[in-house]
């Protein structure tokens, strides 16, 4: 009987095996640990500040800034006032 490897899931960010001493578990799906972060501002993520959001992972932060709800009455005082257009909040893949 020839050899066989064991299957590993694969990372959903890089696409290589993971293996159990390096793996982050997040969504259902198994990630490295240096791919464990977040998808905007890049910051390591851990088990209390992970927030995934269709197969991709966000810091809580982040999540609550690109999904959360919108509008005044949610952060609208003068505390909250910005002229930033977000534009780092669009992603690499928007125009």
């Amino acid at each position: 009987m020839p050899f066989k490897p064991a299957d590993n899931p694969k990372c959903p960010k890089c696409g290589k095996s993971v293996y159990a001493a390096e793996e982050r578990v997040a969504g259902g799906l198994k990630w490295h640990k240096m791919c464990f972060k977040c998808g905007l501002c890049q910051k390591l993520l851990d088990s209390t500040n992970c927030s995934e959001h269709e197969g991709e992972l966000f810091c809580k932060v982040c999540h609550a800034r690109k999904f959360g709800p919108k509008g005044y009455g949610f952060g609208g005082g003068a505390g909250c006032l910005s002229m930033d257009a977000g534009d780092h909040l669009k992603g690499e893949n928007a125009n």
